[in-house]
């Protein structure tokens, strides 16, 4: 991985495949960094990604599309910046990752907010992969 992909966010990335999804969601550990709720799981590293990301903000909690879309783009720009620690740590081990970010709170937060419950999510992420 050279310097300049380090920080991207490719297509790759995007969790997409509906069996993953169900499997995600089915199998899948979960636990809460306020305002975040976060499941994941470890899968074999068949995947051309080594972690893959699906991020949903409710239609109840934020009836225009605006605001979700920009709920979306904070906590994928969070993660984006966070990332490189977790990829390595999972390369490191050998392992692959499925990930889903669900957003709990009916109000957006600052970026900052977001940022510090990323770090927490990434840090409990690698806590309970060992």
């Amino acid at each position: 991985m050279t310097d300049k992909n380090r920080f991207t966010l490719s297509k790759e990335e995007r969790l997409s495949w509906k069996r993953y999804i169900d499997l995600l969601f089915e199998k899948g550990q979960s636990f809460v960094a306020f305002p975040l709720r976060v499941i994941y799981l470890t899968v074999e590293p068949e995947m051309p990604a080594t972690s893959s990301i699906l991020i949903s903000v409710s239609k109840k909690k934020f009836k225009r599309a605006v605001k979700r879309n920009k709920v979306k783009r904070q906590i994928r720009e969070a993660y984006r910046l966070q990332k490189p620690e977790l990829i390595t740590f999972l390369k490191d081990r050998d392992k692959n990752l499925l990930i889903a970010f669900l957003y709990l709170d009916k109000e957006i937060h600052p970026h900052t907010t977001i940022e510090k419950a990323m770090r927490k999510t990434i840090g409990l992420l690698m806590e309970n992969i060992k």
